[in-house]
């Protein structure tokens, strides 16, 4: 008796196979349903992420025949043997170095204003500044600036940089950050009254921070404006941090200040 396959799909109906292609790092494919092209950056949980050239990131299921190589259509599989693979780039844009080991730490000093402003800079820049070897201090407040520049004595191999919030012209803060001269200290600032400020709204899925009138304890105002428990602000920032995933979180004014000063310190 005559043995037939169960699968009665004709043959010319039946899809021809396609080559498997390990998701490597680096490897440039297309994603056809959305036109989105990319290299590999990670592969995990049956998901491969992309990075195109202008740093977006997009995540696509490892379905069979999911994906264009060169215009071939491929099936992407994890590689044999390999851990799932690490990003390539820090929280702050930067070439990441898997396996670098922190660099004794400079004389050189970065003070920020406050516990949240250095836990911000940690989150972001910790990578760079641990190879770099900078250590981030935290200012009680800007009042104590001109009496800390003095007690570090900044010189061409200590040099000193300091983030200062709300450094805006006319501002006391502004007259205390004029006030340091040194050639070895560079006093820089963003402009909001706080650094949750600097976290884009739209990370935290909220349409713009709201105005809080002079005279209100800021965080407090901000958080009765958007129903977010006021009794705990450092609850609600810790919540803040969360969602702080990479630069492109921050604002500009931030970014820029930072990468500034982490230039000074270290060159």
């Amino acid at each position: 008796m005559r043995q037939y396959s169960a699968d009665l799909t004709p043959p010319w109906k039946k899809p021809k196979p396609v080559p498997e292609v390990p998701a490597e790092p680096g490897l440039v494919v297309e994603e056809p349903g959305t036109g989105f092209c990319g290299a590999v950056i990670r592969c995990e949980a049956g998901t491969v992420t992309l990075e195109d050239r202008f740093g977006k990131h997009r995540v696509f299921p490892m379905e069979p025949r999911g994906f264009l190589l060169e215009g071939r259509v491929v099936t992407l599989v994890r590689p044999t043997g390999q851990a799932p693979l690490r990003p390539t780039r820090t929280a702050s844009g930067s070439v990441a170095v898997p396996g670098a080991r922190a660099r004794v730490a400079r004389a050189g000093r970065i003070y920020v204003e406050g516990r949240h402003d250095a836990e911000l800079v940690e989150r972001v820049w910790g990578d760079d500044l641990r190879i770099e070897g900078v250590v981030v201090e935290y200012l009680e407040g800007v009042d104590d600036l001109p009496s800390i520049v003095e007690e570090f004595a900044p010189g061409p191999d200590a040099r000193l940089g300091v983030l200062v919030d709300h450094l805006v012209p006319g501002t006391k803060e502004w007259r205390i950050a004029q006030s340091v001269t040194s050639d070895h200290a560079l006093v820089v600032g963003h402009p909001y009254i706080d650094i949750w400020e600097a976290v884009k709204p739209s990370s935290l899925g909220i349409d713009s921070w709201p105005r809080v009138p002079h005279g209100q304890d800021w965080k407090t105002g901000v958080c009765r404006a958007l129903g977010w428990p006021s009794e705990n602000t450092g609850a609600v920032w810790q919540a803040i941090l969360k969602r702080v995933n990479s630069y492109k979180d921050l604002e500009p004014e931030l970014l820029g200040r930072v990468e500034e000063l982490i230039d000074f310190v270290t060159s």
